[in-house]
């Protein structure tokens, strides 16, 4: 054996992990590298919004109303004369934090009933995924509009409710992925150990399924955020004066004609947002497929 070849042999013998894998296929894919690089941006920006905010959120200029972009507002101002600049990175804190805190809430519910279901199986899979049929059935919209009309308009219930009805197709995939898990050699011998089934389900097999979770995750993020500007667009969102993205596009909606810049900047930052997260999902998607990874 060579010098020169030593080292080749041993960098042949250096095994990497699924997640290193992984974690390469996601650099190489640029369009993913750019929408996670994006939404690193725009988290950064919300959490530091009020030390980088041009204005104060409450600052406004009566006389000098709706005003087009220019060197003092750049992208101009509303009809009370407040920086759009500012409210929409205001307005994006509150965005995202529905985005993420409500799917939070739906992962924790739709992993836990998932898993529970898929493991323990028989009589009781067969009745908690025909309770999520059920609830497919129903016109989530609708009750998530009953919700905002009957206990009112608050931020926090508006996250627990897009989280409450956001779980169910996590529920099903966790449970795709726990029936196909269970049977693998090191639940086996966790049962054998006589571990509780919580302990097998929570820190055995959900760790092994964390890849599907991750990729649902970035893709729910977006759909929720979606969800939360509908309402707001329909005022039952985000109520003054707070901001979100969906309550700016509503009120750029009402006098697009007169002052378009009101429309198009916030529902810029929604897209760029939005596709961000989709190319991430997809990115995260190919990445963790292992078939994919082996190619």
């Amino acid at each position: 054996m060579t010098e020169s070849t030593a080292p080749l042999l041993l960098e042949a013998e250096d095994g990497s992990s699924l997640w290193q894998d992984a974690w390469l296929r996601l650099r190489k894919n640029k369009a993913a590298a750019v929408g996670g690089a994006v939404l690193l941006a725009m988290v950064v920006i919300a959490i530091l919004t009020p030390w980088l905010a041009p204005y104060s959120y409450e600052a406004q200029n009566l006389d000098l109303g709706a005003s087009p972009p220019s060197a003092a507002h750049w992208l101009g101002t509303d009809v009370f004369g407040r920086d759009l600049l500012t409210q929409i990175m205001y307005g994006g804190r509150i965005s995202l934090a529905v985005g993420f805190i409500a799917t939070a809430v739906a992962l924790v519910i739709g992993v836990t009933w998932g898993a529970v279901a898929g493991y323990v199986g028989g009589r009781v899979d067969s009745v908690m995924m025909r309770f999520v049929d059920i609830l497919y059935a129903l016109p989530f919209m609708i009750f998530i509009i009953l919700l905002m009309v009957v206990f009112g308009r608050n931020i926090l219930l508006l996250f627990l409710a897009i989280g409450a009805v956001e779980w169910l197709t996590m529920a099903r995939i966790m449970r795709t992925q726990v029936q196909s898990l269970r049977q693998q050699e090191f639940v086996e011998a966790a049962v054998s150990l006589g571990l509780p089934p919580s302990a097998i389900i929570f820190k055995h097999i959900v760790p092994n399924a964390i890849g599907p979770i991750i990729v649902y995750t970035t893709l729910t993020i977006p759909s929720v955020m979606l969800l939360e500007a509908f309402l707001s667009f329909l005022g039952l969102g985000i109520q003054p004066p707070q901001t979100s993205w969906g309550l700016l596009i509503s009120y750029g909606a009402e006098t697009m004609e007169e002052y378009p810049w009101l429309l198009i900047f916030p529902g810029l930052a929604l897209t760029i947002t939005l596709f961000s997260l989709n190319f991430l999902g997809d990115g995260l998607r190919d990445a963790l497929d292992v078939r994919g990874s082996k190619d």
